[in-house]
């Protein structure tokens, strides 16, 4: 009898969820829940505290809000994020749109060597963001033993104070965000221009087209929904980045290297103030929602046809 039963108890079980796929995402949902949604939560509500690493009593208030808002330095540093973000993002979207047309036009020609070049521009992309901080590090070293400076020397050319000067340092902060970012950059646009159909470029050539031309009236305008989707990535990429900034410069010299992310690092684990950097999170999750959704604005509609 109870076989029977299980017999029975069985299909309806599959019917009820074939009839309802959505009972399949539940364990989904309730992980995004438990991982995702309930820190966002809780950053939400710590950001109207007094939170502290220290151990103070916790009890709500605007204090630390009102504070880390009036704080003098936030602005600089906003506009520090900001110069950081549009030249990483441009950089990223240049080098990697030039190095997928590079490998492209390698293949259509069946030149060697095109596997072995995005590899080499894939090692950049999974080395360790401390990792890659440090190299360049070494590399804009002002030390004897720095790389860069070494060959300017050979050259006969002053050195560079690459880390040290805060009008360079930014610079030096930038290139090595590009250096790491531009392969993720690079394999999203080969995806997309091996979707290009080749019989418009073929069209094009027979109408007497040039190289210029083909990427201004046909490549680009192919690409700009991967071109959106890649600047809403990289951007959110940008912003969230701390590590290669940490180990590279440390935010100096001063505070000319001090981004957003950097910042609240440093106000929660070096001055303990756990609502403090509650608030920083806030405010770079509601920056990359707007830079997303004005990302967004700019995608093709697809029209829906009656």
């Amino acid at each position: 009898m109870g076989a029977a039963q299980r017999r029975v108890a069985g299909p309806s079980l599959a019917r009820r969820l074939e009839a309802n796929p959505f009972t399949w995402l539940v364990p989904v949902a309730v992980m995004l829940g438990v991982f995702y949604l309930y820190p966002i939560l809780d950053v939400f509500r710590l950001g109207l505290t007094n939170a502290s690493l220290v151990g103070s009593d916790e009890r709500y208030t605007v204090v630390t809000l009102q504070a880390m808002f009036e704080n003098p330095a936030l602005l600089d540093i906003l506009k520090t994020t900001a110069v950081f973000t549009i030249a990483s993002v441009v950089g990223q979207q240049v080098f990697g749109l030039a190095i997928a047309l590079l490998v492209m036009r390698g293949e259509r020609r069946k030149l060697k060597g095109m596997v072995a070049l995005r590899t080499l521009v894939l090692v950049a992309w999974v080395i360790p963001g401390i990792a890659n901080g440090l190299i360049w590090q070494m590399l804009f070293s002002e030390a004897p033993f720095g790389a860069i400076n070494s060959v300017l020397r050979m050259m006969h050319v002053s050195p560079v104070a690459w880390l040290s000067d805060p009008n360079i340092a930014m610079l030096s902060a930038v290139i090595s965000n590009v250096w790491r970012g531009t392969a993720f950059s690079m394999i999203v646009f080969y995806a997309a221009l091996k979707a290009i159909d080749p019989t418009l470029y073929e069209a094009a050539s027979v109408d007497g087209a040039g190289h210029l031309q083909k990427l201004r009236f046909i490549t680009l305008p192919q690409l700009r929904a991967a071109i959106l989707v890649n600047s809403i990535l990289v951007t959110i990429q940008t912003l969230n980045t701390f590590d290669a900034i940490i180990s590279l410069t440390g935010g100096g010299p001063g505070r000319a290297t001090e981004v957003l992310s950097l910042f609240t690092f440093n106000t929660v684990f070096r001055n303990y103030d756990l609502a403090g950097g509650s608030v920083l999170s806030v405010l770079m999750l509601v920056i990359s929602l707007v830079l997303a959704l004005f990302y967004a604005s700019f995608m093709p509609r697809r029209e829906v046809s009656e």
